[in-house]
């Protein structure tokens, strides 16, 4: 069975999504809804960060990304940062 996952959104996501214009925060919803439907990962570009442990990301557009962490299963999902590409690494 394919289960939805589960979206918790950390204080600190939230801070940076409420800094964001309308149009950047209303890709973003829709990235983040796509994100839950795992077949849409690929797509999506889901990937493991090499540089901070146990994290991965997903893109809204060539320039912003979401990172996050797994909860204790891979259903649950903490977002932990919304932005540019560059400031992560």
């Amino acid at each position: 069975m394919n289960r939805k996952i589960e979206i918790l959104y950390t204080p600190h996501f939230l801070r940076m999504y409420g800094k964001l214009d309308n149009e950047l925060c209303s890709d973003i919803k829709d990235k983040i809804n796509k994100f839950t439907n795992r077949e849409s990962h690929i797509s999506l570009k889901v990937h493991k960060l090499k540089n901070l442990n146990n994290t991965y990301s997903f893109s809204v557009n060539y320039k912003i990304i979401i990172v996050f962490e797994y909860g204790k299963t891979k259903n649950v999902v903490h977002l932990l940062y919304v932005g540019d590409h560059g400031t992560i690494y």
